[in-house]
């Protein structure tokens, strides 16, 4: 029986890692939307699967503020020797997983083989003290190989033929890891109707599509109904679409899928072990990806995603209202599902290349799509606007400025260590494109780490100044206070001037249409002529031949507009002042700086619309 002091510390510990990350995120997120959570089994026991794996520590925490249950992350063991990361894992009660590949070791010797063959001869080799049975050997990133036999020192059997030669190469040891006590940690959580949280494709990534999925998340559900016939194990799709993943004051929507349930002829199969087994794994693995798939964005390619995106925000549905943000990664997954059906139709064609020369438009004007509409305003109005937004910027910056000074040290050792593990990362594996998986989670650890100790150098900075030239007017007791509490006040002051900062680059965005409507009017009527062209037949195209690619598909789709659940608020609390100022141009060009969640469309898509990754 649990203790329930023990369950109550544990709850507290939950609650608190939970109420820390939702502060980190709604500083470091514009908006989070959340939807679908009403799918989420009530009490039958869960295994979270969460894909795209795009922003390394970070999604395990957009997971943990979005969950209405409590789950158990699956972390690697070597995470938790990481400050911050490790002290928040061993809190969330997390469950170790003891990677391969984070204790491999360098191999003596060299190896020599011919393609085709099972036998491998090394030079200077100690196989017998290094490799054992059903290891792997690293040859490169991308190539290994799985041993069968040790037969001495220098030689050795593979499990599969050689697909390439090998030709004295330096190899690692992957040693082969019983998971054993992990699958056991699993099944008493399972069968206590517990839920764990687990990211199928391994490691993150920063794909424009998901990685194939990893066997483990099959086998701990069928394994747990296996071992406890009484329980129904759930498995719940959970798909994190960003819009930047990477940057700051970006926007997110966490989107749960319907249930996935474990049907008892799995179960059955795998009980028998052998084909069957594999069988059931491979059957429960295929649900699993298409309850992915149906909440995330898997594009080919990122140039493909691109196309998708400026494809959706030229449609025009029948309601006329502002998307919402899950609206708007909805209908780029719907997007994408028609372009992949349609993917070889001369009209698709046609249309994506008079698309993509339309972004080479918006592109060498330095212009928006949201923003095209928008020029269409005589050149006085133009100017006289302009010059306006220009001394609000002018007196923004003058505003935040000191803020952006006293922060510049955390901004520079933020942007050198994220950048410095961002290299590590992409030199290490095999996966990644650029490594901007790793770029948020490293700017929030370094924040967490580094901004307390700037902010407590300032305050001691007061402290000395105060103490030889406000002292003995002002005690002891007094001058430390002011320290203390400028110290607590610092992250306050600083969060205002980060919106400031935030609001006077949407200021500068919204300058250069104003610009081209000055400047150059007549190619502003072109781009807004060429815009509705091409919206037209966008819009024809998919009201016409939609019907075909999706089963579901309705023109009033989005005619409805509730709301879905938002963690926003911690920069709702601009100044009525501020907001007055900076509320009477938001009709024009679509500009809106009084609200850190506003959704603005030129037509149907976010005001910042950033392509979702």
């Amino acid at each position: 029986m649990p203790n329930p002091e023990h369950s109550s510390s544990s709850s507290f510990a939950y609650s608190a890692v939970r109420s820390a990350f939702k502060c980190v995120a709604n500083i470091f997120f514009r908006e989070v939307q959340i939807v679908g959570t009403s799918q989420v089994p009530k009490e039958d026991p869960c295994i979270f699967i969460v894909g795209p794996h795009a922003n390394q520590f970070v999604d395990a925490g957009m997971v943990l503020i979005s969950n209405p249950r409590e789950s158990v992350p699956l972390m690697a063991q070597s995470s938790f020797k990481k400050k911050v990361i490790g002290d928040a894992a061993r809190m969330l009660k997390a469950i170790p997983v003891i990677r391969p590949q984070d204790l491999a070791s360098k191999g003596k010797g060299t190896l020599r083989a011919a393609q085709g063959e099972t036998r491998v001869i090394g030079t200077d080799t100690n196989f017998r003290e290094q490799v054992g049975s059903r290891d792997l050997l690293g040859i490169s990133k991308t190539f290994k190989v799985e041993v069968e036999q040790v037969v001495s020192d220098t030689e050795l059997i593979l499990k599969k033929p050689l697909d390439q030669p090998l030709e004295d190469d330096a190899f690692k040891v992957i040693p082969h890891v019983d998971q054993h006590v992990l699958y056991d940690k699993v099944h008493a959580c399972l069968a206590e109707s517990g839920c764990i949280e687990i990211f199928p494709e391994g490691g993150s990534h920063d794909q424009s599509q998901m990685l194939p999925l990893k066997a483990g998340f099959a086998i701990m559900a069928l394994g747990a109904m296996a071992e406890h016939s009484d329980i129904n194990v759930k498995i719940v799709p959970v798909g994190l679409n960003y819009f930047h993943p990477h940057r700051f004051r970006s926007r997110a929507v966490i989107s749960y899928g319907a249930p996935i349930t474990v049907e008892r002829e799995w179960v059955e199969k795998y009980k028998q072990g052998g084909p069957a087994k594999r069988e059931a794994i491979a059957a429960l693995m295929d649900a699993g990806y298409e309850g992915l798939k149906g909440v995330t964005l898997n594009a080919p390619s990122y140039d493909t995603l691109m196309i998708i995106a400026a494809a959706r925000r030229l449609y025009r549905p029948t309601s006329s209202h502002k998307l919402r943000l899950d609206q708007v990664v909805e209908l780029n997954r719907r997007f994408l599902l028609g372009y992949k059906h349609f993917e070889n139709d001369p009209r698709l064609i046609e249309l994506a290349r008079k698309v993509q020369a339309y972004n080479n438009m918006l592109k060498y004007f330095g212009i928006r799509d949201h923003q095209v509409e928008r020029t269409g305003t005589t050149r006085m109005s133009a100017a006289k606007l302009l010059l306006y937004r220009l001394v609000k910027l002018i007196c923004l910056s003058a505003l935040g400025f000191p803020s952006l000074l006293l922060n510049a040290p955390v901004i520079l050792v933020t942007a050198l260590i994220s950048r410095r593990k961002q290299r590590d990362a992409l030199a290490g594996s095999n996966v990644k494109i650029a490594a901007r998986d790793v770029l948020a989670t490293w700017k929030v650890l370094v924040v967490l780490v580094f901004a307390p100790i700037v902010y407590g150098f300032y305050s001691w900075l007061l402290f000395v100044y105060m103490f030889y030239y406000r002292y003995p007017e002002n005690s002891l007791l007094q001058i430390t206070s002011w320290s203390a509490l400028s110290w607590l006040a610092q992250p306050l002051l600083h969060l205002v001037g980060v919106k400031l900062m935030e609001t006077g680059m949407d200021l500068y965005n919204s300058l250069q249409p104003l610009v081209l409507a000055v400047c150059n009017p007549d190619a502003a009527a072109q781009l807004r002529t060429m815009r509705e062209r091409l919206s037209d037949d966008i819009t024809a195209f998919v009201n016409e031949n939609g019907p075909s690619a999706l089963e579901d598909f309705d023109v009033h789709k989005y005619d409805n507009n509730e709301s879905p659940r938002t963690e926003t608020g911690l920069f709702d609390m601009a100044p009525s002042v501020l907001q007055e100022w900076l509320k009477h141009d938001r009709s024009l060009f679509n500009f809106n700086a009084g609200s850190s969640t506003s959704v603005s469309t030129g037509s149907n898509s976010s005001q910042s619309d950033e392509d979702s990754s």
